[in-house]
């Protein structure tokens, strides 16, 4: 066991593991560095990289054009309080977040994380019933399968069973669950599917405060791919009930599943959009809550006036600085064609796996390939068999998957793929 390794075991607690976790069921792996879609461990071993840390790292590690931008921002000022205080890489930022979001999204609030994001949003929500007039509105509409977050408004709409967070139920807001749109990707949506929503809807319209859902890609809850059809008739309910809509595109916003916002699938806009994730580049933490005029208005006018928030590390000028420069790379590159290449590999290469007998479905959409196991897998197993395999992918539950980096040549998506199909037929 290395040493750094020795050392994290003592003092270090990693994300979904015990504080005594031992290397046989949660093994970890020391690294030296990271730089374009490689991952150098500590005792020299290369990975291809097949998460994008946890979808962010779209450009890949160390893109020259995100570490210029943030070189050039430390030189004037790291941070700065957001509180009667602004400067121009934040102005920057939401201007152009503006531009590039759905229709209709008119205002930016800065965060530090995905889950202060859909906080933000729910809070939104809230408020904009509270000047309304209508403070019965407490409730989110939310679907099965889906996951928003780790923090207590953001886990309360985490689906019970699959968003992990069942040991604190009793101390969560109770809000309401639709049924998973099992309508797949390519698939119509017909009136049955939709109904379990719309009865839920309307029985409950006098309570719900806003539907929130991830639109089109189900990420930690599933890896469900489902109708873009569904998504257009919940805009459409929504607007007949009169109920914000919610879309948090944290892991899809920025081209991960084929266009810019996984919302353009169905064509739609949100009140309120969340993202994060990608929008450095992966390069330092940040996210954006977006909202119409309509939702601005409505807080601007009740009481108190003012939307009742403040992160104190809102609008971090080094972090805003990265996200400029990662969208410009997403400006000037065909990042598009990459993502749609990326794509048809993986729908090629993942197809073999559909025989293997562990194997329950496989599905891809945009740059994301999943594979989903009849049982769950064993991480102090199938962890090390993909690192001696030169390749890093993270399984979770029953869900081995990979979301790699854009810039990813088509000899390391075939890597990605191969080793996935090794490992998997191992189980």
């Amino acid at each position: 066991m290395s040493d750094l390794v020795e050392r994290d075991r003592r003092v270090v607690w990693h994300p979904y593991a015990s504080p005594d976790a031992g290397p046989e069921s949660s093994p970890l792996f020391p690294v030296e560095s990271a730089e374009g879609v490689r991952i150098r461990l500590e005792d020299g071993r290369e990975l291809i990289d097949g998460m994008s840390s946890w979808w962010s790292a779209i450009h890949g590690y160390r893109h020259p054009r995100i570490e210029a931008a943030l070189k050039e921002q430390i030189e004037r000022m790291p941070h700065l309080m957001f509180g009667g205080l602004t400067h121009e890489p934040a102005v920057s930022l939401c201007e152009r977040l503006v531009e590039i979001a759905p229709p209709g999204l008119e205002r930016v609030f800065l965060s530090d994380s995905g889950s202060v994001a859909v906080e933000v949003a729910i809070k939104m929500a809230l408020q904009v019933w509270q000047a309304r007039n209508q403070p019965a509105r407490q409730r989110l509409l939310t679907l099965r399968g889906g996951y928003h977050g780790d923090t207590f408004g953001a886990m309360a709409v985490c689906d019970p069973v699959t968003g992990m967070h069942s040991l604190f139920e009793g101390s969560l807001p109770k809000h309401l669950f639709a049924p998973r749109p099992e309508c797949r990707f390519d698939e119509a949506c017909d009136d049955a599917e939709i109904a379990p929503f719309a009865d839920l809807l309307f029985a409950h319209r006098d309570e719900i405060a806003a539907v929130i859902l991830e639109p089109i890609v189900q990420g930690a809850g599933g890896m469900w791919f489902y109708s873009p059809e569904y998504l257009r008739r919940v805009r459409t309910l929504c607007d007949e009930a009169d109920v914000l809509l919610i879309a948090d595109e944290i892991a899809t916003g920025f081209g991960r599943s084929g266009p810019l916002f996984a919302c353009e699938h169905a064509q739609i806009s949100p009140d309120i959009l969340c993202v994060g994730k990608a929008l450095t580049g992966g390069t330092m933490t940040l996210a954006a809550t977006l909202a119409t005029g309509g939702v601005c208005q409505a807080i601007s006018e009740g009481d108190p006036g003012v939307f009742m928030h403040g992160p104190t590390f809102m609008g971090n000028p080094l972090a805003c600085a990265a996200a400029g420069a990662s969208l410009d790379l997403l400006e000037e590159t065909d990042w598009a064609t990459s993502v749609a290449s990326i794509g048809a590999q993986l729908e090629t290469e993942l197809d073999l796996c559909r025989r293997l007998p562990a194997v329950a479905d496989v599905r891809v959409l945009g740059a994301i390939g999943v594979i989903e196991l009849h049982e769950p897998v064993d991480m102090g197993v199938v962890q090390p068999a993909f690192v001696d395999r030169g390749v890093w992918i993270r399984p979770f539950g029953r869900l081995v998957y990979t979301m790699p980096p854009y810039i990813t040549e088509p000899d390391d998506v075939s890597r990605i793929c191969s080793v996935m199909h090794d490992v998997v037929s191992t189980l």
